[in-house]
Order: structure tokens, then sequence, then C-alpha cells
């Protein structure tokens, strides 16, 4: 709890009346190495931010897995098409390794707005940090060719390399695992030349 109040004050301080409404509305959850948070086909009601470890959005792609991004401590999580308008979601939450995270409900959330107003704040401060990364990942996809990807990914994120499975690593920045090992080694012989 103390992770994800910590991880909130980033945004907007709550006093400790609020904290005690905030930890009456939420869950945490525990999930081992390669299980499944969320899968595709569900609606999605829950929010996560993530305490400990590493989540990987995917998606499948005529059976194969795409991965399009990698969470980390002190991140929210939603499936936010399939949140806002209640469909049912195409993509899917696993986590990489052992994972800690903290559930909001939706329903949960319209109680503790009300409660606590300031926390409409953290919910817009989420959302648009979660469209800045979609767009940073878009544009990465146009404008960046794949080794600049991984130089990007590698001063970013450098961690995830010793966190994540090189697969996921490679389909996250579109290329094979054998191509990813040729840029590392490329990359690398550039570095220390």
């Amino acid at each position: 709890m103390k992770k994800l109040i910590e991880g909130i004050h980033n945004y907007v301080s709550l006093n400790e009346r609020e904290i005690a409404l905030l930890e009456k509305s939420i869950l945490k959850k525990t999930y081992k190495k390669h299980e499944v948070i969320f899968s595709e086909g569900k609606i999605s009601d829950e929010i996560y931010f993530v305490t400990k470890g590493c989540v990987r959005l995917y998606y499948n792609v005529e059976g194969n897995d795409k991965t399009a991004f990698f969470y980390t401590e002190g991140q929210f999580i939603c499936a936010g098409e399939s949140y806002t308008f209640n469909i049912p979601a195409i993509e899917n939450y696993q986590a990489v390794e052992e994972t800690e995270i903290y559930v909001f409900t939706k329903a949960r959330i319209g109680e503790l707005l009300s409660e606590v107003p300031k926390m409409e704040v953290l919910a817009r401060i989420a959302t648009e940090n979660e469209l800045i990364t979609c767009q940073k990942v878009i544009a990465s996809f146009v404008t960046k060719s794949a080794e600049e990807r991984y130089i990007d990914l590698l001063n970013s994120q450098g961690e995830l390399f010793q966190r994540v499975p090189q697969q996921y690593i490679a389909s996250f920045l579109g290329v094979s695992p054998e191509t990813l090992s040729r840029i590392k080694k490329r990359v690398h012989e550039k570095r220390r030349s």
C-alpha cells in the first residue's frame, strides 16, 4: 500500500482520511510469472496499478502473440476502450515476473471519485500518460528503424533486458529474436569502438 500511496503522491497529495477511503476502495493481487491478469474477449471494469513486477501487454494476431508494451512499478494499466465503452477487449495482460498490483473496480472508482474529488486529477493524469505512451510507441514505428527503437528502449528502460524474455522484447520491437541478436551485437560493437 505504501508504494501505491507514493505513486499517487507523484500526481496528487492525499490526506489521512482520503488515504483511508482509498485503502477501502482497492484490492491487492499478486500474480505468478506468466500468469494472465486480463484476457481478450472480456469486458474490462478494472484499472490496475503496478507496485512490483512487470506486466506485458500483448495482442493475439492469427495465433501469434505480439507484444505492444511493458508496464513496471508505478504505472497504471487499463484496457481503455473496453473499460470506457463496455465492449470486449482485444488486448491481454500477462505477468512477466512475479507481480503485485492494486485493483480499482469501476464501481468503487465511482464511489471514490464522489468522496475524494481530487482523485479525478489522478484519473485524468493516468489517462493522459497512457495516451502519451501509445503515441510514442506509434511514432517510433512510423519514424524509426528497429535498431533505433532498440537503442531508445535500452536508454529509457534498459532494466527490461534483465527482466523480460528476449522473444518478448523482439516482438515489441517488431523483429525476430534472431534479428534482435544481430541488432544487439551491432549496437554493442559500436558502443565499444
